[in-house]
């Protein structure tokens, strides 16, 4: 993987390879480690080549580069030998609802495999491990994190392929465009708010523990808040010690070992714990209103079949987020803890001027400098840090290589294959496109991912070490967000993103809790200035700088 330009830091982004290769800020939205681009393709080309086939689509994989660090990706088609086996698999995806068998797959078996196999490394102590246990350690974490990679991305299409359906079909039949029809999905992801049965407990007995409810509301240092929670006795206590255990070492932003954890940023996990849950019935009786204010607009002869679509979508709606949650957000996070008890030994013995300079470094150069001290000076690593801090805010083209190609037409495919095409193809354009509308001056337009008006402080952040200064009530305005930023979102206003469409995280995360939410505005952090007040008409899907 190309991350020369990145380490010299010199030049205009390119890629040798042939094709359009377009920007995924969405994801990654700042430049990955070189430990990133040498154990996060193989097992996602994987994946994504499992889930492709398993649907029938014609597509066989992404492809990722990485110049200057920057992630870009193309689509590779399937060869044409094995065009006429995929026609013959989609025929069978709607009639068989192949999608709820790989739900539950995930639910019975992939997702608590990876919550065990994560909890037993989680348990393990990295920092107090002799140099040959940590070794071993590292590599299983390693392993660990590609494992998750796979099991994320072998589930994209079961999670995205009913949703897409729903969206062709109810659009053609309503007229309605996609933030209509995708405001029926509030509540299909509880994840994405931060629901889990842990959380619920915790915060069950913190209403109910006056002592508890003291503590979190002190002004204490939070970290030290966090960790008096977990000794306080039963039931605050051992609750405490689940919900911490089941989020701590998640990543906070990203997917990388670059971004902090929870337990890193222990504030965000208090101020998720002192918000009050929105008041579900009036939730639901929004969500019914709306949900009979578009089945109105289809035709009543196709209202039934609306219906069944409906149902589709909303089951399978959780698996967007909860293959990050639940992989590789977690498993990134296990990975950068193991990095960091590593480098704090080498900077212990003299080696490394900081411990999170390791993180710089690539698998092999890891364990190069663990078990004998070669590979990469400190000072080069040092360098290597400074360098990637320095490209965190650069600006990057949306496309390098040959200039972008519409998809092919799907009118001389058969029909389920067409279908199936269609469905996934809006659902991966609702996720990754951006809005085209033109930014003027002080006015940014964007996508209307959740509804609503809200007035308040913008607060640019340019990544996760900024979330500190975020306050009750402020306009997040950031590149993009993860399945990993849902701990933040209790504090917020308003969401505002330059990168990512109306499936992105942001958007999904933003309806879930429904905060105002415009995405995909492209200029967002370079025009709205930090501090200043700030108009969010999500229902028009512009943003207007007040003051």
């Amino acid at each position: 993987m190309d991350t020369t330009a990145m380490s010299e830091g010199a030049g205009d982004l390119q890629i040798a390879r042939p094709g359009s290769w377009q920007r995924d800020a969405t994801h990654f939205p700042r430049p990955v480690s070189r430990f990133h681009t040498e154990v996060f393709p193989d097992p996602f080309v994987r994946g994504f080549k499992d889930t492709m086939s398993r649907y029938g689509l014609l597509i066989d994989h992404l492809e990722y580069e990485y110049p200057g660090g920057f992630a870009y990706n193309t689509v590779v088609p399937v060869a044409d030998a094995e065009v006429p086996q995929r026609f013959a698999t989609a025929a069978e995806v709607f009639e068989r609802k192949l999608w709820r068998e790989d739900l539950r797959h995930w639910d019975e078996e992939v997702k608590p495999n990876s919550i065990r196999s994560q909890r037993a490394l989680q348990d393990e102590d990295p920092a107090a491990m002799s140099t040959e246990a940590l070794l071993d350690h590292l590599e299983r974490c390693r392993s660990n994190l590609q494992e998750r990679v796979f099991d994320h991305h072998r589930f994209n299409a079961a999670a995205l392929i009913s949703l897409g359906d729903f969206i062709v079909q109810a659009g053609r039949w309503s007229g309605l465009g996609m933030p209509e029809l995708l405001g029926l999905m509030r509540g299909a992801s509880p994840v994405s708010a931060g629901a889990c049965e842990e959380r619920d407990a915790l915060l069950a007995c913190l209403r109910d523990s006056a002592e508890a409810r003291t503590l979190l509301d002190s002004g204490a240092e939070h970290g030290d808040i966090v960790d008096a929670l977990q000794q306080l006795p039963a039931p605050v206590g051992p609750a405490a010690r689940e919900y911490v255990a089941l989020v701590g070492h998640r990543l906070v932003d990203g997917l990388d070992i670059t971004e902090p954890c929870v337990l890193e940023k222990p504030e965000l996990l208090l101020a998720s714990l002192r918000h009050e849950p929105e008041d579900e019935a009036a939730a639901e009786a929004e969500l019914a209103a709306a949900t009979a204010r578009v089945r109105s607009s289809v035709p009543e002869q196709q209202r039934a079949a609306f219906d069944e679509l409906l149902e589709e979508a909303r089951l399978t709606h959780r698996l967007r987020d909860e293959r990050g949650v639940f992989n590789d957000v977690w498993a990134w996070g296990l990975m950068r803890r193991a990095v960091l008890a590593a480098g704090g030994r080498l900077a212990a013995d003299g080696r490394l001027q900081q411990a999170d300079h390791l993180i710089h470094a690539g698998a092999a150069e890891m364990r190069s400098l663990l078990s004998s001290g070669d590979g990469p000076s400190a000072e080069d690593l040092a360098q290597r840090a400074g360098r990637h801090e320095a490209c965190r805010g650069r600006a990057t083209p949306p496309f390098l290589g040959d200039p972008p190609q519409p998809p092919p037409p799907l009118d001389g495919l058969p029909e389920p294959a067409a279908r199936a095409m269609a469905a996934v193809g809006t659902a991966i354009g609702a996720l990754f496109g951006d809005s085209q509308a033109p930014n003027e001056g002080r006015l940014v337009r964007g996508l209307p991912a959740s509804p609503g008006v809200y007035e308040g402080t913008a607060r640019v952040l340019a990544g996760a070490q900024d979330l500190a200064r975020i306050q009750q009530g402020d306009v997040l305005v950031t590149a993009s967000t993860t399945a990993a930023f849902n701990l933040v979102l209790p504090l917020l206003g308003a969401i505002v993103t330059n990168s990512g469409g109306l499936l992105s995280h942001a958007a999904i995360i933003a309806r879930e809790y429904g905060i105002p939410s415009v995405v995909g505005t492209r200029e967002a952090t370079a025009i709205i200035p930090d501090g200043a007040r700030v108009r969010v008409d999500a229902d028009a899907g512009e943003v207007a700088v007040l003051a």
